[in-house]
C-alpha cells in the first residue's frame, strides 16, 4: 500500500506539493482524531460518510480502517465524472491517510475525557475538529471521503454552497442513524453537522477573493490560470 501511494505521488509531482501533502496529512489526523475520541465515545454522530462509518462499525464491528476506504471509493466511482482525475488522485491520498491515523489511533485508548455527560459539549468539539480537518483537505483541491466528493459534486451541479450541499448529505446519513442512536442524540448530532459544515465552507475558503463560488475542480483552476496567462499575453503593449 505504502509503496501504491509512493508511486502516485512520484508520477504527479506537481500535483502533490509539499504544502498540499502537508495539509492533508494535518487534515486528515485532525478529523480521525475527532472522530475516535469524540463522536465514538459520545454516541454523537457526523453525517456523510464519516457518519456511515459509525453506523456500520456499530452494527457490524468492523474497523473504521477498512470502512474508510470502501465506502470512499464507491462515492469516488459515482463521482469521477464531475471532479476529474486531479480530484480523485488527491482524494485517494487523503482517504488513505485517514484509514492510517484511524489504525494509529486505534493503538491507544481516547486521550480526551469522556463527554457523554456532556452532548452538547460533545457535539460543538466534534464539529470543530471534522469542519477544521475538512476544511483543510478541501481547500487543497480533494477530499476526506466520500461524503465530500458527492457534496461537492451537488455544489458543482446545482451551484450552491459547499456547506448546503453537506447539510443535505448529512441529514440523510443521519435520518438513518436513527437505527442505533436516540433522537434526543441526534439532536445533538445536528449541531456537530452544522457548525462542521459552515466550518469547512469558511476554511475552504479562507483567504480567497470569491469565497461564494461553487467548488470548481483542479483541472478548472489549471484551465482558468492557462486562459488569464493567455489574456495577458495578448494584450499589446501601452509603451
Amino acid at each position: 500500500m505504502k509503496q501504491i501511494l509512493s508511486n502516485l505521488i512520484e508520477r504527479n509531482k506537481w500535483l502533490f506539493t509539499q504544502e498540499r501533502i502537508v495539509a492533508i496529512v494535518i487534515g486528515t489526523a485532525i478529523g480521525s482524531f475527532g472522530v475516535y475520541n469524540i463522536h465514538q465515545p459520545t454516541a454523537i454522530t457526523e453525517g456523510g460518510v464519516l457518519g456511515m462509518i459509525l453506523l456500520v462499525n456499530h452494527w457490524t464491528g468492523l474497523s473504521p480502517s477498512i470502512i474508510t476506504p470502501v465506502l470512499d471509493l464507491l462515492c469516488y466511482a459515482l463521482a469521477f465524472q464531475f471532479l476529474g482525475r486531479d480530484f480523485i488522485k488527491i482524494s485517494i491520498v487523503s482517504t488513505f491517510s485517514l484509514a492510517g491515523f484511524f489504525r494509529l489511533w486505534e493503538q491507544f485508548p481516547p486521550v480526551l475525557p469522556n463527554l457523554s455527560a456532556y452532548p452538547f459539549a460533545a457535539a460543538l468539539l466534534g464539529g470543530l475538529f471534522i469542519g477544521i480537518g475538512v476544511g483543510l483537505i478541501i481547500r487543497q483541491g480533494g477530499s476526506s471521503g466520500g461524503d465530500d466528493a458527492l457534496a461537492l459534486v451537488i455544489s458543482k451541479v446545482t451551484r450552491c454552497r459547499i456547506a448546503q450541499a453537506y447539510l443535505v448529505t448529512d441529514l440523510s446519513v443521519l435520518a438513518l442513524s436513527l437505527t442505533y442512536i436516540p433522537f434526543r442524540r441526534i439532536a445533538y448530532s445536528l449541531i456537530t453537522v452544522t457548525v462542521s459544515s459552515f466550518l469547512i465552507d469558511y476554511v475552504q475558503g479562507l483567504g480567497k477573493k470569491q469565497p461564494k463560488e461553487p467548488f470548481r475542480t483542479q483541472e478548472e483552476l489549471t484551465q482558468q490560470d492557462l486562459q488569464e496567462q493567455s489574456a495577458e499575453a495578448d494584450v499589446p503593449s501601452s509603451l
